[in-house]
Order: C-alpha cells, then sequence, then structure tokens
C-alpha cells in the first residue's frame, strides 16, 4: 500500500492516466492526495471528476480556486470566463451529483505531521487554527451559505489576517489563503495579483511558505496552485504544481519514500 501526491489536474484526464500507469497505482490498495484544481482549462474535466468521485475513501481531494469557481457557476454566483472549458461539466446529466461530490470536498487534510492544501498557509497559523478554519468553511461550503462565500471570497485589497474582523472578513481571507494564496508581506495580506516566480515577486512579497517565524514550519505542508514555482521537495514543503495544463509534466511524489514522478503532457 502506498500513498501518492498529485499536483494539480485541471482537465488533464489523458496525461493523468498515463502518470496512474507509471506509478502503476492499485486502486484496491494505494490512496492519493489530489492537490486541488480537478477541472478547467483542460479538455477532460467531466472525466476528471467522475474518476475522483469513482475512487471514494481512496482519494482526499481539496478544493482549489477552479473548482470554486465550477461551484460559483453552478449557483449562480460566478461568470464564464475567457479560457473555462467548463461546458462539458455543466451540460452533463450527473452535473448536479458531481458538484456536490466536489461541494463536500475538505479545504485541509491531516494526517498525523502532514497537511493537504490547494495554495497555502497564512504564517501566523498554527496547525490546529488552520484545521479548525476549514472546518467552518467546509460547513458553510456543504450548506445554503455557499454562494454568499464564494461571492464574499472575490472581496479585494484584504487586511492582513490579524486586522481582519468580522466572520464575513475573516472567512473571506481564510478562502483567499487555502486557495489563492502564493506570495504575501509579513503579516499574512496576500499579494493576489501575481503569479510569476518567486525572484519577481512585488517588493515586500515573499512566498508564504518563506515568512519568518512561519507557526506550521515543523509540519510537511503539500500543495499545489503555484506552476511558476513548480516541484519544491524540503522538508516542510512539498509543491506540486508543475503547469500540466501549460505544457509542463503532471507531477506525483510517493509520500512514504519521496520518490517523484512525472509525466509529459498529453492533452
Amino acid at each position: 500500500m502506498a500513498l501518492y501526491a498529485i499536483g494539480d489536474i485541471q482537465g488533464c484526464f489523458t496525461t493523468l492516466e498515463r502518470l496512474l500507469e507509471r506509478i502503476r497505482f492499485d486502486p484496491a490498495a494505494d490512496r492519493l492526495w489530489l492537490a486541488g484544481d480537478l477541472v478547467n482549462r483542460g479538455p477532460r474535466s467531466l472525466d476528471v471528476l467522475r474518476w475522483a468521485k469513482g475512487l471514494g475513501p481512496g482519494v482526499v481531494s481539496v478544493l482549489g480556486n477552479h473548482d470554486l469557481h465550477l461551484v460559483g457557476r453552478v449557483l449562480g454566483v460566478r461568470s464564464e470566463r475567457k479560457r473555462d472549458t467548463l461546458d462539458p461539466v455543466l451540460d452533463a446529466s450527473d452535473r448536479d451529483e458531481l458538484v456536490e461530490w466536489l461541494r463536500h470536498r475538505p479545504f485541509l487534510h491531516r494526517e498525523g505531521d502532514r497537511l493537504l492544501v490547494h495554495a497555502g498557509l497564512q504564517p501566523s497559523w498554527t496547525v490546529e487554527e488552520a484545521e479548525a478554519l476549514a472546518r467552518g468553511l467546509e460547513k458553510r461550503m456543504r450548506g445554503p451559505g455557499a454562494a454568499r462565500l464564494l461571492e464574499d471570497m472575490t472581496l479585494r485589497d484584504m487586511p492582513g489576517w490579524e486586522e481582519a474582523s468580522g466572520r464575513k472578513e475573516r472567512d473571506a481571507l481564510a478562502l483567499q489563503t487555502f486557495t489563492l494564496m502564493r506570495t504575501c508581506s509579513g503579516d499574512g495580506r496576500l499579494c493576489q495579483d501575481f503569479s510569476g516566480p518567486p525572484e519577481e515577486a512585488p517588493p515586500g512579497c515573499r512566498p508564504w511558505f518563506a515568512v519568518p517565524g512561519r507557526r506550521t514550519a515543523d509540519t510537511l505542508v503539500v500543495c499545489g496552485h503555484w506552476a511558476a514555482l513548480g516541484l519544491v521537495r524540503e522538508k516542510n514543503l512539498l509543491a506540486l504544481d508543475t503547469g500540466c495544463v501549460w505544457g509542463g509534466p503532471l507531477s506525483a511524489v510517493r509520500l512514504d519514500d519521496g520518490t517523484v514522478f512525472q509525466e509529459p503532457a498529453a492533452d
């Protein structure tokens, strides 16, 4: 039995199938951690969702920003974007079942001293604080408050975490952190419009995982979301988004021994 973590798939199902063959994935024995963004921009989001849902408890997939965009479109609070490739999902006979499954995915998964999130964590959060915040957001995503939560997520010019006040602001900032964070200021203020490589970050912004005093530094955080960062393997960080949807490889790491597997883009 092995545990594999896989980066952002984004509808690249052909590449995923080949990667699973490469790692000799056995759904009867092995487990998968998926770093979110199962859907969008790649051509086969519907196949990815059906595959992931069909694996049952053998897969843990955290919610990414593109997954939330799909939910928001179904709930009527997000508009179509130029590069969306979600129509096959939206037109599918099992759309509602798939989206309901997606709404029940976590924002954070914890096993021992390992965490799985899509994008990042506030440097000031402890593991316990991050987990409690994720559970609160998940409750809202699964209930009647999901649409409002997704609307609030689009708030701009958010403060640092310690300055955030009120449930609306704190939930919006926590959601942005889990699903959008790449770089931030020292007080956890997201640099929202930056997606380039770390060395090109705006003044005052640095990778969230490199902020001095990060309180989860003793925990291995497995994440995706940042294609320009690429594959990073450090003691307390495993970043897995290698830009498959942009022509890069799809990456998997066997968490038991750290072995890396990569499959060239085929979609």
